[in-house]
């Protein structure tokens, strides 16, 4: 798992990088790579964010997370005014229409792992389930066994 506040680290960067570059291009559309790795960081960001709520995280941790995401709105917020600026927000429409369709899929995607490993887990609960039922049979059959054989023993 990714720290936190490494991943954030990595969003703020790239925010630098992209104020930098728009500074310098003439076409917002120019700004492609650098807003893919912008997205890239917020994703990574988001997952690790998620993973330390899910540990409990310390208050401060917590606090930190929530601001850069927050500050990360913002950022978007600016991002969408730039291409409104240019003529290009249904450049921009597209783009968070596309990134909705990737997170959704992206949930998707980790709701079917999530069944695919509860479902392997119950297979292999079926399996020694299966397993100690077969050597529980196999130790009574030996008992049965044990004391017939041990009663005809002593008839004779």
């Amino acid at each position: 798992m990714i720290d936190p506040l490494t991943a954030l680290a990595g969003i703020q960067a790239a925010v630098a990088l992209i104020k930098k570059v728009s500074k310098t291009v003439d076409d917002v559309s120019s700004l492609g790579p650098v807003l893919g790795k912008y997205f890239d960081a917020k994703s990574t960001a988001t997952k690790a964010a998620v993973q330390a709520k899910k540990s409990k995280s310390s208050m401060g941790t917590a606090i930190q997370i929530e601001m850069a995401l927050d500050q990360a709105k913002r950022f978007e917020d600016e991002l969408q005014l730039l291409f409104m600026q240019s003529g290009k927000i249904d450049v921009w429409n597209k783009i968070k229409s596309r990134a909705a369709a990737m997170d959704v899929e992206s949930a998707h995607d980790a709701r079917r792992e999530r069944e695919a490993a509860e479902k392997h887990k119950k297979e292999l609960d079926d399996i020694v389930e299966l397993c100690l039922m077969g050597l529980i049979f196999l130790v009574l059959l030996g008992a049965i066994v044990y004391f017939v054989f041990g009663i005809l023993a002593q008839r004779q």
